[in-house]
Order: structure tokens, then sequence, then C-alpha cells
């Protein structure tokens, strides 16, 4: 979950490093295959990348079917457009909320930027910056080329979301008084990042096809807010855009193409079949 959720972190927290104009090339060993699709009709191509929001400066990803499908792509569309610069504070209703075990990311606005910024923090002791995230990489190429870029949805519409997002009750086997960021909780979240940046690299959706059912189980308000809605807004958006020929590369995070709900299966209710490229 984490590591989808980071993005709505980046509001709240600068990369620690300045963002790179493409992956770190290292050795054959890094190579990565994320998961990339494409629909298309007799005009109209476009090609639906799962991102990671905060990456290794190792993984070299952006080649092979990647790089074709985006260098032939007249656009880039990511999940958001997010400002850069120094963060602005993030204006949040009603009090903070008390922390919750890490292993319930989402309760509201405050515990959840809180624990997102954990996530941040765990995924940077394992070199991982969001300014190697793929979203940062692909906006920061489209615009040293001259590739228009733009959002799928406002900066201000997600942190709307996040203010509105159900509390969620501790999990039962939370210990009263364990503190948030305790050495046991951030050794769990850092093996979390992991293995989600290591499915993400291999292509592997069952990974975050897993992590949707345990928010779903969890707090089902919260998985339809962050996904079946914006599923829904993502594929929507996806299906009008198919009536205007060209080519575009959509760049979202890899949870919105993985499961049930996802924007492949609203596009397959459409009438829109998707295949997967790589």
């Amino acid at each position: 979950m984490i590591g989808i959720l980071a993005a709505a972190a980046i509001a709240a927290a600068s990369p620690a490093s300045p963002p790179a104009s493409a992956p770190a090339i290292a050795s054959r060993a890094n190579n990565a295959d994320p998961a990339i699709y494409v629909v298309r009709d007799a005009d109209t191509t476009i090609y639906l990348f799962g991102t990671f929001h905060a990456l290794d400066s190792k993984t070299e990803w952006f080649n092979d079917q990647v790089k074709v499908a985006f260098e032939k792509s007249d656009e880039l569309v990511l999940e958001t457009l997010l400002p850069e610069g120094p963060p602005k504070p993030v204006a949040l209703k009603g009090p903070p909320a008390p922390p919750v075990a890490l292993r319930m990311p989402v309760a509201s606005s405050a515990s959840f930027l809180a624990t997102t910024r954990m996530a941040i923090s765990a995924g940077r002791s394992q070199g991982m910056q969001v300014g190697n995230g793929a979203d940062m990489v692909l906006r920061h190429i489209a615009e040293g080329e001259g590739k228009p870029v733009e959002g799928l949805e406002s900066l201000q519409s997600q942190l709307n979301m996040f203010n509105r997002m159900p509390p969620a009750a501790p999990p039962a086997a939370a210990l009263p008084g364990t503190p948030v960021g305790n050495a046991a909780s951030m050794d769990s979240l850092q093996k979390a990042m992991a293995e989600m940046q290591s499915a993400w690299k291999h292509g592997d959706q069952s990974v975050f096809v897993r992590m949707l059912g345990q928010i779903e189980r969890s707090s089902p308000d919260t998985y339809r807010m962050m996904f079946v809605e914006r599923n829904k807004h993502f594929a929507e958006w996806i299906a009008t855009r198919m009536h205007k020929p060209g080519t575009v590369f959509v760049a979202i995070g890899a949870g919105h193409l993985a499961g049930k709900d996802s924007v492949l299966v609203r596009l397959a209710e459409r009438g829109i079949e998707s295949q997967r490229v790589n």
C-alpha cells in the first residue's frame, strides 16, 4: 500500500536529492520490466504504464517497450501534476488524529500523511527517492523533449479526498501505546517497500492485488475512495480520449492497473480491451 500511497506524501516531503533526468544504468542485473499495457482503435493508441513513486537510482527501467511506447507518444498524462520546489503547508480539517499502527496505513488525513512520510523515510533508507520515481523521471524527460504533460486529477482533489477519509480503528493486534516509528514497525515497512519495488521491477501485479485486498478488508470506504472511484474516473478519461486521434502515454500508480476494480477492468466493461505489451 505504502508504495502506491507515497505520491500523496510528495505534497508534504521534498526529494532528498535533485530529480534525475533518467534512471542510472548500472548493469543488466538491475534491468526492470514494469508492466505496461495498450488500448487502441483505428486512429488512437493509449499506453497505460503502472508507476512506482519512489525508486532507487540503480533501477534501469526506461528502456525496451517502455521507452519505445513513450517515444511514440505525442503527450504524457500523469496521475497528478504535483508542484515542484519547497512544499506548501497542507491544510487539514479538524485536530490531528492519533497515530495508528503502520500496517494500517490510512486513518485520516493527518495520520495518512504522517504514515506516508514514514514510508518515504523507509524507502530512503534503501536508496529509494521520490526524485527517482517513475512519475518524476517521465515528467522531466517529457518536459525536456517539449512533450505536453497533463494530470488526470489535481493535487487539491487528492487533498480533498484525504480530508474525507474515514478514521480507521487500530488493528486488534496493535499494542496500546506502541509509538509509530518504532524499530519493529520501521523494519516491517522497509521490507514491504522492498517487496513492492521488487514486484514492480518484474511486472508482477500479484503483490499489488494482495495489497489492494488488504486495504479493502481493513477499510472498505478508503478502498472505494482511493481506488474504485478514481479508477472509474481514470477509465472515463481514457474512454473519452479514445475519440481523439493520436498516441498518449498514461502513467498512473501500479495499483490502479491491478485487481478486480482496476482501470483495465473498468475499460473492459466499456468494451475497450487492453493488451499487455511486455
